[in-house]
């Protein structure tokens, strides 16, 4: 007999009830997110609904179970409960499902809190990340700034330094207003000569065919026999110009300078505001003007540039002011010394090129025995591929020779095994021996190319030595004497 009410065993035993949870995934299912905008504000502006997480809010949708109760039952079974009770009873959940949602629920509750914790440690590392690196960048700008001081301070001692100089040889030189008399015709030989010798220089061959150090020093020689004959025919005209690119290189020396000291003022100015001055303030849009025409590259070669372009104004008043005080003393020096530093050029090209022409010599000997040896080698391959080629033979017969063996005899022993190891084995060495020869044959061919250029490059010197030793330096044996140099008969 049964009570009334009570949940009746055989309930449970009949046809299963589709539920919405029956076809639950086993992962946290995607709720339903609706989006509401949460409006930004600048820090420290608080509403009265600050306290909202910027978060989106989640509203799920609740899967009713469907109602069954026009399931049929089975017929074998009488109904024993009252129909009302018995209806209440099929509307019910299992615990299993119960025990899933409760599952979900807490796995989605987890989930967001994870996410939750996760992004306010993101976001106070991000604080603290922004907050170092304003720190750094304002340190790094007052370092800057500070180099460029230094800059701006060394650049303007030298344009200073330079100025000064600068003053003093343009007094010097508007001293000298002497005259002078040409002496040139006696320079007309050794110009001839170092003319010559650039001409046969210009017939040597290939790599040697070089802006070496005697070319410079005969180029060097020439410029100053011409500059010796001008000087000495338009001295005073040449005076008159030269003052003029002094005031001249003395006005790009002070204009600069003047820019120098006030760029200085601002930069001190900008390093010595902080965070607490009182003259800051915002100025948008400053960040995208850029009314620079400049890099530091070409501000530091501008003041290089006038410095140096005044450097050579000096050097030039120098060199006429001496002139003009002692013109045939240091213009037989200067003479003396250029064809003695020309002539040193020549003895050390002349040795360079001996001692390059020995050791190609040397490299040519080396490599004709190198090239002896890999033939030797590729020899020693063939004959060493050959010599493989029988075993293979003897393993692969083998091999063949085994596979006639009657049903079960056919056996992968361990001959069997031996035999296919020892084909491997033989046909990787066959390969590896194979490619030794290719590489020792393409060695060979370049070891032949290495002694044909090599060939080539020792008629090269010998031509070069040809043209320094026996032409160049057999016409500069001799040199005018001074006092035919200084005008004196």
């Amino acid at each position: 007999m049964e009570f009334l009410g009570t949940s009746q065993t055989a309930s449970y035993c009949g046809p299963k009830k589709a539920c919405g949870f029956s076809a639950l995934p086993p992962a946290v299912p995607a709720p339903v997110v609706q989006e509401c905008y949460q409006p930004y504000y600048l820090p420290g502006y608080r509403y009265l609904n600050s306290w909202r997480p910027s978060l989106f809010y989640k509203i799920s949708n609740a899967q009713t179970c469907m109602d069954e109760g026009a399931t049929s039952r089975s017929p074998l079974r009488p109904p024993t409960i009252l129909p009302a009770v018995r209806s209440a009873l099929f509307c019910r959940y299992t615990p299993r499902d119960w025990d899933r949602s409760n599952e979900l629920q807490m796995r989605g509750a987890e989930a967001s809190r994870l996410w939750a914790s996760r992004l306010t440690g993101d976001s106070m590392r991000l604080m603290q990340d922004k907050d170092q690196l304003t720190r750094q960048m304002q340190e790094g700008t007052s370092r800057n700034l500070g180099q460029r001081l230094s800059d701006i301070g060394f650049w303007k001692s030298e344009l200073g330094y330079e100025l000064e100089r600068l003053l003093k040889e343009n007094h010097g030189l508007d001293t000298v207003k002497r005259r002078l008399e040409c002496a040139a015709e006696e320079l007309d030989c050794p110009l001839q000569v170092a003319l010559e010798c650039l001409y046969h220089r210009e017939k040597r061959i290939g790599i040697d065919l070089v802006h070496d150090n005697v070319e410079k020093n005969l180029i060097r020689e020439v410029d100053l026999l011409k500059c010796c004959q001008e000087q000495m025919r338009k001295l005073a005209q040449r005076i008159d110009i030269q003052m003029r690119d002094n005031r001249d290189a003395q006005h790009a020396l002070e204009r600069d300078l003047e820019d120098k000291t006030s760029a200085q003022f601002i930069d001190e100015k900008c390093f010595n505001l902080r965070n607490t001055s009182d003259c800051i303030s915002f100025f948008h849009g400053m960040e995208k003007v850029d009314g620079t025409i400049s890099v530091p590259e070409t501000w530091a070669k501008f003041s290089n540039d006038n410095i140096r372009h005044s450097q050579n104004m000096r050097a030039n008043s120098i060199r006429l002011r001496e002139e003009a005080e002692n013109l045939f003393e240091i213009l037989s020096d200067q003479m003396w010394k250029q064809f003695t530093q020309t002539n040193l050029a020549f003895s050390a090209r002349i040795s360079e090129v001996t001692d390059a022409k020995n050791k190609l010599q040397t490299q040519l000997a080396k490599t004709l025995q190198e090239i002896f040896q890999a033939e030797n080698t590729i020899m020693l391959l063939e004959r060493s591929i050959m010599a493989k080629e029988c075993p293979l033979k003897v393993a692969q017969t083998r091999l063949e020779c085994r596979t006639w063996r009657p049903n079960v005899e056919l056996c992968r022993d361990i001959p069997q095994f031996k035999l296919v190891n020892e084909v491997f084995t033989i046909d990787d060495t066959l390969q590896t021996l194979k490619l030794r020869l290719r590489e020792t044959q393409d060695t060979l061919q370049l070891l032949v190319m290495t002694k044909s250029r090599l060939e080539h490059e020792l008629a090269i010197k010998a031509n070069t030595l040809c043209i320094d030793k026996d032409k160049c330096m057999s016409m500069r044996k001799s040199f005018p004497c001074v006092p035919r140099l200084v005008g004196c008969s």
